[in-house]
């Protein structure tokens, strides 16, 4: 009989767990490899050392899976997460120890999803509308239509796009239809005509700060974290919005709320929150003028559908010799031999 392979992910106490009962697609995928998926809780560290102990890969859930939960794990393969970012796994400590970490690029399963999210809070910033719309719910007409200015026309304006990526390019793309003019910030883009194909001209990230909308689309690490800071909202203009689906740390909240009670900038569309779920006495709770979504960017039926077909995908890959397709750090020697293939 062939090898058993134990995929383990690690769930915080209170979490929902599969139905063993209920076959996902993504069973599926791991069962054509023999492959189990085993959930356990995080109440007693222990347990989980204990679980981790003989796991061939490593799925995150809704626990990060920190240096602890790695060096227990001495037969680890590879770490890989459903979602594109991947802060809450330690790459660093997962490399130390020879494990790949395999993430799930937007362009494999939302990229679409993402740039629709971020032009739904441009628009939404630009016209008012959540504003407008419990105006109008309260009975409050003539108070809505006192409420329109100052309002931008979108046509001919700015939009700055921050981490010119697959999604950042993306926007640029769609976001052409509205005819704004599209500027980017990136340091780390490999190939700069990529960003000129899709229409965004690279510049200085003190000048993408003076465009009337502002897009967050960079990776989470020690350069973007709260690269959005109190020294960044002063070169904002007063009448400029700041959309952020990207992860919430890439923005010092706290400044944030200095900026828009003080009307350096003119408001915000945020799906993603330093701290999540948001908490109820969080400021932004009572601005009018900022749109507060559940870090629901990527979110779509069909998307949701695809995204973890894609990992078990990846899975299958790796326990069958084959290097995956979306390694996050590649410069790793791999505890087995893998080789490039389909």
């Amino acid at each position: 009989m062939n090898k058993k392979f134990k995929i383990l992910r690690v769930l915080k106490v209170g979490s929902v767990a599969m139905r063993p009962d209920i076959i996902t697609p993504e069973i599926e995928e791991l069962n054509k490899v023999n492959a189990e998926l085993v959930e356990v809780f995080d109440g007693d560290k222990n347990d989980v050392k204990v679980a981790a102990s003989d796991a061939d890969i490593i799925f995150l859930g809704s626990v990060p899976v920190g240096r602890w939960i790695i060096e227990a794990a001495p037969k680890c393969i590879a770490i890989m997460c459903q979602s594109v970012g991947y802060d809450a796994i330690d790459v660093k400590a997962a490399t130390e120890n020879n494990i790949l970490v395999v993430n799930n690029p937007s362009f494999e399963w939302c990229i679409e999803e993402v740039s629709n999210h971020a032009l739904t809070l441009i628009l939404d910033c630009a016209k008012k509308v959540r504003m407008l719309d419990g105006m109008v719910r309260e009975g409050r007409w003539t108070e809505a239509k006192k409420a329109l200015p100052w309002m931008g026309s979108i046509y001919g304006q700015t939009l700055g796009i921050i981490g010119c990526g697959a999604i950042g390019r993306m926007v640029a793309r769609k976001a052409k239809v509205f005819g704004l003019n599209i500027i980017g910030y990136d340091p780390y883009i490999m190939h700069p005509w990529l960003a000129k194909e899709n229409g965004i001209t690279l510049t200085k990230l003190s000048e993408v700060l003076k465009a009337d909308y502002i897009t967050l689309h960079p990776d989470l690490n020690e350069t973007s974290f709260h690269m959005m800071n109190e020294k960044a909202f002063d070169h904002m203009k007063p009448s400029a919005f700041l959309i952020n689906t990207s992860r919430g740390k890439i923005v010092d909240e706290a400044a944030l709320v200095k900026a828009l009670e003080a009307k350096k900038i003119a408001g915000a569309g945020l799906d993603v929150f330093e701290t999540e779920p948001l908490p109820k006495e969080s400021p932004l709770m009572k601005m009018e003028n900022v749109v507060l979504l559940p870090h629901s960017a990527s979110y779509s039926t069909p998307a949701f559908d695809l995204a973890p077909i894609n990992i078990a995908l990846e899975v299958a890959r790796v326990l069958t010799g084959k290097l995956p397709k979306n390694i996050v750090n590649p410069t790793v020697t791999p505890r087995v031999m893998l080789v490039k293939g389909k």
